[in-house]
C-alpha cells in the first residue's frame, strides 16, 4: 500500500511539473553524471543568480520526487501526508494563478535505478545539458547490469536535449566526451588541458600559518585567463564544477570574469571536501557526504599534496551499492591509503578490505584501527588526535560518516550549519 501511494504522489507531482513547464516556458539547465553533480549545479548558481532570474534544486534533490519539487518551487514533506497535500495544493495553484515564476531552472538529474532518468527525459526538455563524470565503476552501479548502461542512462538526458541547446561535457572523461557524438546540438568541454575550450590550469593550495584554507586556480578559454579562489574547501576537483559553469555562463551570455565571482559566493556544499577546526588543534577535510571509488582517491590524491606539521588521518566507512566490485574497489582504496596516510580508521564491515590493501600495501598493523559504526570512531579518534594533524572524513551516505565529523569537530554547536544531514528527520535515523 505505501509503495502504491508513493507512485500515486509521484505521478501526481509530476503531472503538477509538467504543466507548470508548459505554462511558465522557463529555460532548463540539467546537470547529471556520476561524481560532483551538486557541487557543479551549486557553482553554476552562485554565478548565474547574480544575472538571471534561477531557482536551483534544494541539496541534492535529484530524483523523480525531487525534480517535480524543484519545479514546483516546494519542499520535501518527508512522510507527512498532510504536508504533501499542502505540496500538491499549491502546485494546483501556481497551475491556476498567475505567479512570478523563475526564468531558469537549475536542476540535478540522477539515476539510483535503471529508467530513473529515462523516465524523467520523458518530459523534461533542458535548454542546456552538463555532464561532469562517470567513472569505470559509478556509485550506484549494484542497480545495472554493468557501468555501461550507467553512462547509457545518464545518455537518455543528453538524447533529450533540445537541438537549439548546448551540451557541457567534461573532456577529461572520455566516457562522457563520447556524448558529444548523440547530439547536434553545440557542444563545449571543460577539463584540464588545452585540447578543451574551458580548462583550468595553476592549481594551489593556500594556507594561513601552516592550515590549509582553500585553492586557487585560473580558467583558460580562447586566449582569456580569469583567477579563481575559493575557501573553506580543497582538491582539484574543484577546477571541474567551476570549468562547466564558465561553459555555461558563455552560452547564456555571462561575461568570463563574472566567474571570478565563485571566489567570494561559492564554496562547495556541507560534506565536500570542506575544511573545518577540528579539536586539538587539528583540520577536518570534511568529505562525509558520499562515496564511490573515484571520489576517495580524488579525495586521497588532495590529502597527499597537503604540507602539514602533524600526522595526516584517513577516516574511511563503507563505499556501498558497488555490487561485485566492491571487494575489489576497497582493497585498491586501502592500497592508496597506505601511500597517503600516517594512520586509518576504518567504519564497516566492507571497509574492512581498505584496511586489508593497506595492510598489504605495508601500512603497519599498528597505525589500523577498524569500527563498526561511525560514533564509535569518532570518539575514539578523539583520543588520538594531535595538534597540527589533518583527517579526511568519508564514506557512503548510509554511514553516517558525519557522526564522526561531530565527535571531532572544534564547533559542535555549529553543526546543523555545517555538517550534512542535520535535519530532523535525518536525526532521528
Amino acid at each position: 500500500m505505501k509503495a502504491l501511494l508513493k507512485r500515486a504522489l509521484i505521478a501526481l507531482l509530476t503531472l503538477e511539473a509538467r504543466i507548470v513547464l508548459k505554462k511558465y516556458k522557463p529555460k532548463v539547465i540539467a546537470v547529471t553524471g556520476s561524481v560532483g553533480k551538486t557541487t557543479t549545479k551549486d557553482a553554476i548558481y552562485s554565478v548565474l543568480n547574480e544575472h538571471v532570474f534561477i531557482r536551483k534544486s534544494e541539496k541534492s534533490f535529484n530524483s523523480e520526487v525531487g525534480i517535480p519539487l524543484t519545479v514546483l518551487g516546494a519542499k520535501n514533506a518527508w512522510n507527512n501526508p498532510l504536508r504533501w497535500l499542502g505540496v500538491l495544493l499549491d502546485g494546483l495553484a501556481l497551475i491556476l494563478a498567475s505567479s512570478r515564476y523563475p526564468h531558469w531552472l537549475l536542476l540535478e538529474v540522477g539515476a539510483d535505478t535503471p529508467g530513473d532518468i529515462q523516465s524523467v527525459s520523458k518530459w523534461l526538455k533542458p535548454h542546456i545539458v552538463v555532464v561532469t563524470r562517470i567513472p569505470d565503476v559509478p556509485v550506484h552501479v549494484e542497480a545495472f547490469p554493468s557501468p555501461e548502461a550507467v553512462v547509457e542512462e545518464k545518455a537518455a538526458l543528453v538524447d533529450a536535449l533540445r537541438v537549439d541547446g548546448l551540451l557541457v561535457l567534461n573532456g577529461d572523461d572520455p566516457r562522457v566526451a563520447e556524448l558529444a557524438r548523440r547530439t547536434g546540438a553545440q557542444v563545449a568541454l571543460f577539463g584540464t588541458t588545452p585540447k578543451t575550450a574551458f580548462y583550468g590550469a595553476g592549481y594551489s593550495v593556500l594556507y594561513d600559518s601552516g592550515v590549509p584554507t582553500g585553492a586557487c586556480f585560473r580558467i583558460e578559454h580562447s586566449g582569456s585567463s580569469v583567477p579563481v579562489r575559493i575557501t573553506g574547501s580543497i582538491g582539484e576537483q574543484l577546477l571541474m564544477p567551476v570549468l562547466a559553469t564558465a561553459a555555461v555562463c558563455s552560452y547564456v551570455g555571462v561575461d568570463l570574469s563574472s566567474v571570478s565571482v565563485v571566489s567570494g559566493t561559492f564554496a562547495p556544499p556541507a560534506g565536500r571536501m570542506r575544511i573545518l577546526r577540528g579539536l586539538k588543534g587539528t583540520t577536518i577535510i570534511d568529505d562525509s557526504y558520499n562515496a564511490s571509488p573515484v571520489a576517495v582517491h580524488e579525495a586521497l590524491r588532495a590529502i597527499k599534496s597537503l604540507e602539514v606539521e602533524g600526522r595526516k588521518v584517513a577516516v574511511l566507512g563503507d563505499m556501498l551499492e558497488l555490487g561485485s566490485y566492491s571487494s575489489e574497489e576497497h582493497k585498491k582504496v586501502g592500497k592508496a591509503v597506505a601511500e597517503v596516510a600516517d594512520v586509518l580508521l576504518t567504519v564497516g564491515l566492507r571497509a574492512r578490505g581498505i584496511a586489508e590493501g593497506a595492510l598489504e600495501a605495508g601500512m603497519s598493523e599498528k597505525n589500523i584501527l577498524q569500527y563498526e559504526e561511525p560514533r564509535r570512531a569518532g570518539k575514539e579518534l578523539e583520543l588520538l588526535l594531535e595538534a597540527g594533524d589533518v583527517v579526511l572524513v568519508k564514506g557512503s551516505q548510509s554511514m553516517r560518516m558525519e557522526r564522526v565529523v561531530k565527535e571531532v569537530m572544534a564547533e559542535p554547536e555549529r553543526a546543523s550549519e555545517l555538517l550534512v544531514r542535520q535535519e530532523s528527520e535525518w536525526l532521528e535515523r
